[in-house]
Order: structure tokens, then C-alpha cells, then sequence
């Protein structure tokens, strides 16, 4: 038996995104038709897709843990539990939402058209409960000025660090992602000297160089988001995006990151807003307030073309 094919989770990070959080209606006919969606999601990716050969166009497709259950007959994967809120220093709330697409594409116009065919498919089976659109700023900075995603592993790496093996054989290939929806108080951020900002961070601003251990503050969010197991960093993959209102002066972060556990980023998760040890928090959230919370599912692709049995109605 061949191994299944995983989704598009260890794409190349584009220049524009879309992250659409959607709450499903358990009526019958509704987990139906969500059903027959994702069988054709690879097809709706290739005829969009088809007309910017060049454009990257990709989806991945998340399904929570609340409609698990109303979708599929059968075992559950192993990791999947509704977001764990996190509340320390600062709060991490967790949020409604049922299916995930994240949508990458060169450009803004593709992947409006495939969330526009995604919806108009779904129709009233869904209603939306967050929709963000992301774009690359700059050299990959974020509105606060530094690169983000400088860390991420790559090629085999990326994916051992995002796949689920065969600690739980029946969703081999599939893996996790949880999201979040940050804004930053920008105007408070650009009131902190830089060498403070560097400290926040653990990087240098500018060249995007990381500090040495020796000099790099234990609050820094590079040294609260690194995770070691019997002396192995543990990787995910983060494909963060900056978005913003202008009008609104409302400027914020995306996160966006796969695993092929959920209990690496909940454990970075809890050094942030709680702290290693406790009281030791990442200081960055001084500024940057977390307001959605929503961890998914990504089964592989040959499971979502191939979805196991509808569960009894």
C-alpha cells in the first residue's frame, strides 16, 4: 500500500494568503454537501491555479474537533481536542471554528477566487467566523519590524517536523495546525528603543541575527518558543502573515503553525503567556494581544478525497 499523500502543508511561503475560518450547520444535508467539498477541493485548486501556471496556488483544509465527529464515522485522530485557552501573564483565548482553508498564492487575485468558489459551493451549510488576508511585507518582516519565521525547517525536516508517522497509523500523512489572530499597539511597539525591541525578540532588527545565548534575555520569544525533548529541538513549521486595516490603524500577525503534534506549539504556547518558569513571560505580548484561538485537523490528501465513512445521523 502506497503512503498517503499529504496536503500542501510544507508549500513554499507565498506573497499573499487567505486564512478562512468557517462554523458549520450540523444539518444533515449540510455535512453532506461539506462532505462532497472536499473531495473536490484539488480540483477547484487546479482550475483556479490553471490560469497563473506560476502562481503557487494552494489550500490546505483543517476540520475541528466540535464537527469531527458529525462528519466521520470511525476513530478520531490523536491529537485532536478544541483549543486550550491559555491564561498567565496575558490570555490566549480559544475561539468558534469548525473548518480551516489557508489559502497561498503569489498574488492576492487567485486566492480570492478560490475562496469565492469555496464559499459559493459551501453556501448556507457554513457562516464565516474569521477571514483574514495576509500579504508579505517587505524582506518577510512583520508590522514590527522583524523577520518572522526566520527558523522554520526545510525540506525532510519540515517534514518530520509536520507529519504524522506511524504514532497514529490511521491518519499517517495528516498533520496539525493551530491559529491565532494577533493585533499589536504599533504606536506603543515604536516607543521602545530598539536595543529593548532586540531583547523582546532575541534578534537583531536589522540583520535579523539571533543573539547567543549568553546575551539573549530568558523572556525573549526565541528562547520561550524553542522546545527540547531528551535534548532534540522540537521544529513546526510557521507560515505567519502580516494583515492590516489602514483606515482602522489596526495592524496584526497571523499565526499560522503546522505540527505533527499539537502539543509543541500548546507547550510554546504556555511559555509565552504563562512562562518558563512561571512569571517569566514573553514580553512581546506587552504588545501584541492575542484575540483567536483555533486548532485543526489537516488530514492528508488522500484522506480528504477519500474521507472515511459519514458518521450515523
Amino acid at each position: 500500500m502506497s503512503a498517503p499523500v499529504p496536503q500542501a502543508v510544507v508549500a513554499p511561503l507565498t506573497r499573499s494568503a487567505i486564512f478562512l475560518v468557517v462554523t458549520l450547520d450540523r444539518a444533515p444535508a449540510h455535512l453532506d454537501r461539506v462532505r462532497e467539498l472536499f473531495g473536490d477541493v484539488a480540483g477547484l485548486v487546479r482550475a483556479v491555479g490553471f490560469r497563473n501556471p506560476e502562481g503557487a496556488l494552494s489550500c490546505v483544509v483543517g476540520v475541528g474537533s466540535e464537527v469531527w465527529d458529525r462528519l466521520f464515522a470511525g476513530p478520531r485522530p490523536a491529537g485532536l481536542h478544541p483549543f486550550r485557552e491559555v491564561r498567565g501573564q496575558h490570555h490566549a483565548p480559544s475561539t468558534p471554528g469548525d473548518l480551516l482553508f489557508h489559502i497561498r498564492a503569489s498574488a492576492m487575485d487567485a486566492c480570492f477566487e478560490l475562496a469565492t468558489q469555496l464559499m459559493q459551493r459551501l453556501g448556507d451549510a457554513v457562516a464565516a467566523a474569521d477571514e483574514v488576508h495576509g500579504f508579505r511585507y517587505y524582506d518577510s518582516r512583520d508590522l514590527l519590524g522583524f523577520v518572522d519565521g526566520t527558523e522554520n525547517p526545510v525540506a525532510q525536516e519540515a517534514l518530520d517536523a509536520t507529519l504524522i508517522g506511524d504514532e497514529d497509523a490511521a491518519f499517517a500523512g495528516g498533520s496539525y495546525v493551530i491559529v491565532q489572530k494577533y493585533l499589536h499597539d504599533v504606536e506603543r511597539w515604536n516607543r521602545v528603543p530598539v536595543e529593548q525591541q532586540e531583547g523582546f525578540i532575541g534578534r537583531s532588527k536589522l540583520s535579523d541575527i539571533e543573539m547567543d545565548d549568553a546575551t539573549k534575555p530568558s523572556y525573549a520569544h526565541s528562547a520561550l518558543t524553542t522546545i527540547e525533548e531528551d535534548g532534540e529541538e522540537l521544529k513546526i513549521v510557521r507560515d505567519n502573515m502580516p494583515f492590516g486595516d489602514a483606515a482602522k490603524r489596526e495592524h496584526g500577525t497571523y499565526f499560522c503553525g503546522y505540527a505533527r503534534s499539537p502539543a509543541r506549539i500548546e507547550q510554546m504556547l504556555v511559555n509565552m503567556f504563562v512562562g518558563r518558569p512561571p512569571g517569566n513571560y514573553d514580553r512581546l505580548l506587552d504588545f501584541s494581544t492575542a484575540v483567536t484561538g483555533t486548532l485543526f485537523f489537516v488530514p492528508s490528501a488522500t484522506m480528504l478525497e477519500e474521507p472515511p465513512p459519514a458518521a450515523a445521523r
